[in-house]
C-alpha cells in the first residue's frame, strides 16, 4: 500500500501537520484547553497528547518495537480504549508537558525516516496515515472553536482574495448513465481502507447542481415553515427536530430587523446569501430537498459527477484532473476561515461543469456508510470498520480540510444528526 515519496515530502508533511496543530491551540488558556463536557468534542489537551500517540503508536512502536516513550500514555490517549466520557477526568500532563511529549515522538519521527526505509516496505504508508490522522484532528479542532465561541484560529497560510465575492451559480448539469468505477484503485497512491477497492456500478443518468445549496436558498425554506411542516421530514428526522427544537440551522440567528445572522467562532457576521449553507446536519438536508422537489445524489451518482471525464474514459483524482496543483483551485486548506461564495474558483470545475466538489463544505450524500466489495481492515482497524451501518456518506472536503488527504474518492461519514462539523449539500433533479 506505500506510495513512492520522498523522506522530504513526509517529514515536510508532518512538520506542517504540526504547526496547524500549534495554531490551533495557541492562545487558549486552561480552562479553554479542556473545555466543557459535550458529547461531539474532546478536550483539546487530551486530543492533542492523542495525535502524539498516534504517531508513536503505529510508527516508533508498530515499526521498530520501541518501548513507549511515557510509561501512562496508553493509559491517557489510546482512544480505543479511553472512553470518551472519562477524558475530562484524566491526569493529563500540562501544555508544557505535552509539548515536550510532542516534541520528543517529532523528533524520533523525523530522525529515524531515511529513503530506503520510504522505498521499502510499510514507511510511507504509515507516515501519510498518521500526517492525515493528525490533519482530520485538526479540523475537528477548528470547528471545536467554533463551537465554543472561542476566537477564529489564526493560521499562517490565511488569505482574503476579491474572486471569492463570486455570487450564486444556479442550474443543473446533465451527467450521461453508464458503468463507473466506484472507490479506488490498488493503483500506490494512498488510499483509506473504506475506499477499497474500485468496483463497477451501473450510473443512471441524472441532472445535479452545478453548486451546493446556497444560504440564501436555505433561507427561502425556513421563511416558508420548513421546519414546521411535517410533510418534509421523515420519521427519524421529526424525531430529531422535536427534541432538538430546531427552527433554523444551528448557527443562524434571527435579527431584530427579520435579518439573519450567523454565528462565526466568537462572533456574528450578516448571514451571507452566496455562501452554501453549513452546519446542517443530513435530516435537515433531507427535508430541504422534500421542500424543493430536489433529492440527495448518492455516492456513486457524486463521485460520477466530480471524478469522470465528459467522455466516460477516465476518472480523475481530483475535479480538474490527475493532479494537485500549487495553487489549489479550491477553498481547502483554511485560507479563508470560512466558507465563501458558492460561484468561486471556476478553475476548478468538474469536467461536467460542477463547481467546489472538492472544498468549501463537506456534502451530504443519500448513501448509508457501507464497505466495498474487497474491504479489508488497515493496521487502524477503528478508522472505518465500527462505524459501517451507523452513518451517511459525505464527500468532497470542507474549508478546513487539507488539500494533500482529499480527493475525489475520499469517503466521510458522520451519523444524521450532526451539524456541529462543516456540512452542507448538493442536489439533483428528481
Amino acid at each position: 500500500m506505500s506510495y513512492v515519496l520522498t523522506k522530504d515530502t513526509l517529514i515536510g508533511n508532518l512538520m506542517d501537520a504540526r504547526a496547524r496543530t500549534l495554531e490551533l491551540v495557541h492562545g487558549l488558556d486552561d480552562q479553554q484547553l479542556m473545555g466543557p463536557r459535550l458529547e461531539t468534542v474532546n478536550p483539546l489537551l487530551w486530543e492533542i497528547g492523542h495525535l502524539a500517540w498516534f504517531h508513536e503508536f503505529f510508527v516508533l512502536r508498530r515499526l521498530d518495537g520501541r518501548a513507549p516513550i511515557l510509561a501512562s500514555t496508553d493509559t491517557l490517549y489510546d482512544s480505543m480504549k479511553v472512553h470518551h466520557d472519562t477524558r475530562w477526568d484524566l491526569e493529563l500532563p500540562d501544555l508544557h508537558g505535552t509539548f515536550q511529549y510532542m516534541r520528543t515522538v517529532e523528533e524520533a519521527m523525523i530522525e529515524r525516516l531515511d529513503e530506503e526505509k520510504v522505498r521499502g516496505g510499510d514507511d510511507a504508508y504509515l507516515y501519510q496515515l498518521t500526517t492525515f490522522h493528525e490533519d482530520m484532528h485538526d479540523e475537528a479542532f477548528t470547528y471545536t472553536r467554533q463551537i465554543l465561541g472561542y476566537p477564529a484560529p489564526e493560521f499562517r497560510v490565511a488569505t482574503d482574495q476579491p474572486e471569492c465575492d463570486a455570487g450564486p451559480l444556479p442550474g443543473d448539469v446533465d451527467v450521461p448513465g453508464g458503468i463507473i468505477e466506484l472507490g479506488s484503485k490498488p493503483d500506490g497512491k494512498f488510499i483509506f481502507d473504506n475506499e477499497k477497492f474500485s468496483h463497477d456500478i451501473h450510473v443512471a443518468a441524472f441532472r445535479i447542481a452545478k453548486a451546493p445549496v446556497t444560504n440564501a436558498e436555505y433561507r427561502d425554506f425556513v421563511e416558508d415553515g420548513g421546519y414546521k411542516d411535517d410533510r418534509f421530514w421523515d420519521e427519524a428526522g421529526r424525531h430529531w427536530r422535536d427534541g432538538a427544537n430546531a427552527q433554523h440551522p444551528v448557527y443562524w440567528r434571527r435579527g431584530g430587523d427579520g435579518g439573519w445572522w450567523v454565528k462565526h467562532f466568537d462572533g456574528e457576521v450578516s448571514l451571507p446569501s452566496h455562501n452554501p449553507v453549513s452546519h446542517v446536519n443530513w435530516y435537515e438536508a433531507n427535508a430541504w430537498c422534500n421542500w424543493a422537489g430536489r433529492r440527495l445524489p448518492s455516492e456513486a451518482e457524486w463521485e460520477t459527477a466530480s471524478a469522470y471525464d465528459a467522455g466516460w474514459v477516465a476518472k480523475r483524482r481530483y475535479p480538474w484532473g490527475d493532479h494537485a496543483l500549487e495553487e489549489c483551485p479550491a477553498n481547502l486548506d483554511g485560507r479563508y476561515i470560512g466558507t465563501v461564495d458558492v460561484g468561486a474558483f471556476p478553475d476548478g470545475d468538474s469536467a461536467f461543469g460542477c463547481r467546489q466538489m472538492l472544498g468549501n463544505i463537506w456534502e451530504w450524500t443519500s448513501s448509508d456508510f457501507l464497505p466495498f466489495p474487497g474491504f479489508s481492515v488497515d493496521p487502524y482497524e477503528d478508522y472505518s470498520k465500527p462505524w459501517f451501518g451507523t452513518r451517511k456518506v459525505l464527500r468532497g472536503g470542507a474549508w478546513a480540510t487539507r488539500s494533500r488527504m482529499v480527493t475525489n474518492t475520499y469517503r466521510n461519514f458522520f451519523t444524521p444528526e450532526r451539524r456541529d462539523t462543516i456540512n452542507g449539500f448538493r442536489t439533483c433533479a428528481i
